[in-house]
């Protein structure tokens, strides 16, 4: 059931659609509920649009008519992607926002302040950072995202029909690659791609010049982790070069690690399969074949109805952690 409420969160009625579609977390995190024309309702401007008690919804912000099919649909960005067009901004006169306390107190002092009543969060839950260092002008969903997985949670929203609010808190990842196994031996469907060739150390160049120069070198392990520390050498080590003339030694390496991060091997895992996977959950696979084992988080969800029949389809992150058998 999608449901249509006004600005304020009041319900309206139920709406008689066609499809829907609820694309949450990964990058585009919008939504689309396609209806005929006849069945149209007159949605309100800001009306908010929901499956109850579920992360699928978001406030009306688009039209789209197309005569030749008949169809009229609906749609914005989900919550997720509201909190990605939210910037986590450094306190006036200070380098980078910080964060420390109750994981949940932090998420809902955010969320509040973002939103203005709209997003809440949760009760403490006893599991504390300690002056947590957000990226410089990161979104909210990012910054928060980062901060979970410092410690081992990951992010959950709900929409409450009865308080009329996003919920979000945390909540413990689920690593199912430890109780699932998604391999060549079972008809489940998945993709491998193991890839060694991306650079592996990072020589980051910043303010100064020439023996004055700060230098940060960065390496990464066979797993991606990003250190000082080397693990590749000999022929095995892919050496590029990161000019940010002007940065600090702090700077360099916040920089220099994002700019690795994105030059790595690439390790790709993809699979169908069905269940109540969330958001930050972790899955793996086995191919037996070849020996390798793969697991990496889920990033992404799509949640759709077509002619009746729902399904979601999961988006895996593209850090993968691949070993051999």
């Amino acid at each position: 059931m999608v449901v249509i409420a006004d600005s304020s969160g009041k319900e309206l009625y139920a709406l008689n659609y066609l499809s829907y579609d609820f694309d949450v977390g990964d990058t585009t995190s919008d939504f689309m509920v396609s209806m005929l024309i006849p069945d149209w309702p007159d949605v309100p401007q800001k009306a908010r649009i929901y499956i109850p008690d579920t992360e699928y919804g978001g406030i009306y912000k688009r039209l789209e008519t197309d005569t030749k099919v008949g169809t009229i649909s609906v749609g914005g960005f989900t919550w997720r992607g509201m909190m990605r067009n939210k910037i986590i901004v450094p306190p006036v006169g200070e380098d980078y926002a910080l964060d420390s306390g109750d994981i949940n107190t932090i998420i809902k002092t955010r969320v509040e302040e973002a939103f203005g009543g709209l997003f809440t969060g949760a009760d403490p839950i006893g599991v504390e950072v300690e002056e947590f260092q957000h990226y410089r002008y990161c979104t909210l969903y990012d910054g928060l995202t980062r901060l979970l997985e410092s410690v081992g949670y990951k992010m959950q929203i709900s929409y409450n029909v009865q308080t009329r609010k996003v919920v979000v808190q945390a909540v413990p990842i689920i690593d199912y690659s430890e109780e699932i196994e998604f391999s060549s031996d079972i008809s489940t469907s998945y993709y491998m791609l193991a890839d060694q060739s991306g650079v592996n150390h990072l020589i980051c160049l910043g303010n100064g010049e020439l023996k004055d120069r700060v230098v940060v070198h960065l390496y990464a392990n066979a797993k991606g982790k990003i250190s000082t520390r080397q693990t590749f050498k000999g022929s095995d080590e892919v050496v590029a070069i990161y000019d940010y003339a002007g940065a600090d030694r702090r700077q360099l390496i916040q920089s220099g690690t994002e700019q690795l991060q994105n030059m790595l091997s690439v390790n790709q895992f993809s699979l169908d399969a069905e269940g109540q996977f969330e958001i930050g959950d972790i899955v793996g696979g086995k191919d037996y074949v070849s020996g390798t084992v793969m697991k990496a988080s889920i990033v992404g969800k799509i949640h759709k109805s077509e002619d009746g029949v729902e399904t979601t389809e999961f988006t895996i992150s593209d850090n993968v952690e691949v070993e051999t058998i």
